[in-house]
């Protein structure tokens, strides 16, 4: 199925660039967006757009987030702020923007990206990991009220991928991301499953069978050994 589509972030060039290779690949039209997610005005500006070019939007990928890595009494305030207006903030007031319309249509898909990082408590990216937690439970719950409405939402969880994510959060001294520690899926692999089970309807969608025993393993572990993993995986190499 070919979308149009409107991609949003802060980086202009980089947008117009994924546009460029969008548009080549498969003839797509793609609008550029930039707008800044962690300015708290960053949805509206979002929804005024799409309203001055009579865009309807029948499918929400909720993609923008970040992460840090470090002890939370140490981390910058505005860092850890600006990542729950990105994460959380941004997430439910694009969705509460344009689910209405998507309602009233009868049709729509939301797609809200969360991690495996939801499951559980991140110790050295606590507010990261808590973020994520939010996206998962909002998105669960908003797939259960929309049950019937013909639109769906979806929490994609994936587990580590190759993005820049990993050089702006700064974890690539952390033992989680050591040799042979663990399979990186491709930003392509992640992006293709979790496009499949929102165009499936599936609440909770998590690539690659490690993944999803991992997360099966932490449901049924003592939260205070999964705490202890955690912190061991998300600290520096020694």
């Amino acid at each position: 199925e070919r979308w149009r589509l409107v991609l949003v972030a802060r980086n202009q060039e980089a947008l117009k660039a994924v546009a460029i290779a969008a548009q080549g690949l498969s003839g797509t039209t793609a609008d550029v967006l930039p707008v800044d997610l962690a300015d708290p005005a960053g949805p509206e500006k979002v929804m005024r757009a799409l309203e001055r070019e009579s865009i309807v939007v029948d499918a929400l990928v909720n993609n923008a987030g970040f992460g840090s890595n470090g002890a939370f009494a140490s981390a910058r305030v505005e860092n850890e702020l600006a990542m729950i207006q990105v994460n959380v903030a941004a997430v439910t007031h694009l969705t509460r923007l344009l689910l209405p319309g998507m309602i009233e249509r009868r049709r729509g898909r939301v797609l809200n990206v969360a991690s495996t990082a939801a499951f559980q408590a991140g110790p050295f990216m606590a507010v990261y990991y808590a973020s994520k937690a939010f996206v998962l439970s909002f998105s669960e719950a908003l797939a259960e009220e929309l049950r019937g409405t013909g639109v769906t939402a979806t929490a994609l969880c994936p587990g580590p991928t190759r993005t820049g994510f990993g050089d702006r959060a700064g974890m690539h001294e952390i033992r989680l991301f050591s040799r042979g520690l663990l399979r990186m899926h491709t930003a392509q692999a992640v992006a293709e499953v979790g496009y499949r089970g929102m165009m499936r309807g599936q609440a909770v969608v998590i690539p690659g069978l490690l993944n999803r025993l991992g997360v099966q393993s932490v449901r049924f572990s003592p939260r205070s050994l999964v705490r202890r993993i955690v912190r061991r995986l998300n600290s520096p190499r020694s």
